[in-house]
C-alpha cells in the first residue's frame, strides 16, 4: 500500500522486494494492524519521505537476515515493537529503547507493513519471538496498542488493585487499557463518543461506561470515583480528550498521555494549572522495548491475557487502504488487523 501525496489515495501496487540491512531481516508479513498512528502519518502530522508504506504493528516470519545477524534465522516466527532501537547508545543497553535516540520507526522513519514483506533494523536488539501457541494476528496486535497499553499502566502510571482509572478513547489502545487495567485489579471507567465502543469495553471488564456526547465528563467521573481516579489515560489524543483525563483525576493523580497530540506548533495546551494545585503527574509513554516482551507474551500463552478478542475484523491491503483515511471519523469498536496475503474480495 503505496502512499504517493500527504492525506491522498492509497494505491496498492507492486514494488521493489525489500532487502535486508546489515544486522536487519526482512520479515514476510501475516498479520499488520491498522492504526490510529497510521492515520496521523497519511495526513502529514509525521516527517515521512515520500513514497511511502505505512504500517507499524506486524508479525510474521524472517525470510531474509543481513551481515551480522546472530540470533535469528530464515523461518522464525516474530514480532517487532514499533520503535526499534540503534542497539548501541545507552539508552538500548539499558534496556530502553523505545526512547532510543537514533530508533528507526517502521511506517514511519522508514517504509513499513503494509505489504507482503517489510526490511527491519537492528534484528538482534529488536526482533522477538512469538511461540507457535500465539497466532500471528495476536502478535501483531501487541505491536503499539496492547504493548503501549501495559507499559503505561505498569512502568509508568505503576496503577495499583483497588485503584480508579478513567481510560478515554475505547479504540484498540484503550481497550487493550481496559484488558490490562482489569487484570490488575483496578476499577474501571471508560469514556468514549461510541455507545458500540463502550459496549465492547463492558464486555472487556469496564466498571462504568460514560457516553462523551457533550456531557461534563470528569463530573461524572468525580461523581462515580469519590473525587476523582486515581489513574487517567487519554487513549485518543486531542486537546479535549486530554483535558478531560488530566480534570478527572484527584489530587495527586497520573495521566499517562498515549494518544498523539498533533498540532501547528508542536505545542498542545494541557491543564498544567491543575497539575500544579493538584500535584499531579504527567507522564508520557511510547512504546514498549523488545527485552519486555516476553513476560507478556507468557501471560498470553498461559490464557491469562487475551489481545486476540480485541480484533475485530481482518482486511486485505485493498480494503485498508479505503478504510485507513477515514479513522479519524468512523473508528470501529476495536482494532482492524490486515492480512497482506489475502485478494480484495476475500
Amino acid at each position: 500500500m503505496v502512499m504517493e501525496q500527504i492525506a491522498g489515495p492509497l494505491v496498492v501496487t507492486e514494488v521493489p522486494d525489500a532487502v535486508a540491512p546489515a544486522g536487519g531481516a526482512v520479515i514476510e508479513v501475516h498479520a499488520t494492524g491498522l492504526c490510529r498512528s497510521d492515520w496521523h502519518a497519511w495526513v502529514g502530522h509525521d516527517d515521512i519521505a515520500l513514497p511511502h508504506v505505512p504500517g507499524h504493528e506486524l508479525a510474521g516470519v524472517v525470510v531474509e537476515v543481513g551481515a551480522g545477524v546472530e540470533k535469528w534465522a530464515v523461518g522464525d516466527r516474530v514480532t517487532v515493537p514499533f520503535v526499534c532501537g540503534c542497539g548501541r547508545c545507552e539508552w538500548c543497553r539499558s534496556g530502553n529503547a523505545q526512547v532510543c535516540p537514533d530508533q528507526q520507526q517502521p511506517g514511519f522513519t522508514h517504509w513499513g507493513s503494509f505489504a507482503e514483506r517489510v526490511a527491519l533494523h537492528a534484528a538482534d536488539r529488536n526482533l522477538v519471538a512469538v511461540p507457535e501457541s500465539i497466532s500471528f494476528a495476536a502478535a501483531a496486535a501487541l505491536g503499539c496498542r496492547f504493548a503501549t497499553a501495559y507499559r503505561a499502566l505498569t512502568a509508568r502510571a505503576q496503577l495499583a488493585a483497588g485503584e480508579w482509572v478513567v481510560i478515554v478513547g475505547a479504540g484498540g489502545v484503550g481497550l487493550s487499557a481496559v484488558m490490562i487495567a482489569k487484570a490488575l485489579g483496578a476499577k474501571v471507567i471508560a469514556v468514549d463518543r461510541s455507545t458500540a465502543a463502550l459496549d465492547v469495553a463492558r464486555t472487556l471488564g469496564a466498571d462504568e461506561v460514560i457516553v462523551a456526547d457533550g456531557r461534563d465528563v470528569p463530573e461524572v467521573v468525580h461523581a462515580v470515583t469519590g473525587g476523582g481516579a486515581h489513574v487517567s489515560v487519554d487513549a485518543v489524543g486531542s486537546e479535549q480528550t486530554c483535558a478531560d483525563a488530566i480534570h478527572s483525576l484527584r489530587r495527586r493523580g497520573r495521566h499517562v498521555q498515549v494518544g498523539l497530540l498533533p498540532s501547528a506548533s508542536g505545542l498542545t495546551p494541557a491543564p498544567l494549572a491543575r497539575a500544579i494545585a493538584w500535584e499531579l503527574d504527567l507522564l508520557g509513554s511510547h512504546g514498549m522495548a523488545a527485552e519486555d516482551y516476553p513476560g507478556m507474551l507468557d501471560l498470553i500463552a498461559r490464557g491469562t491475557l487475551h489481545p486476540q478478542d480485541l480484533i475485530e475484523r481482518t482486511v486485505s491491503l485493498e480494503q485498508a487502504a479505503e478504510l485507513l483515511p477515514v479513522m479519524d471519523s468512523a473508528s470501529p469498536a476495536g482494532m482492524t488487523m490486515i492480512d497482506p496475503r489475502l485478494t480484495p474480495s476475500a
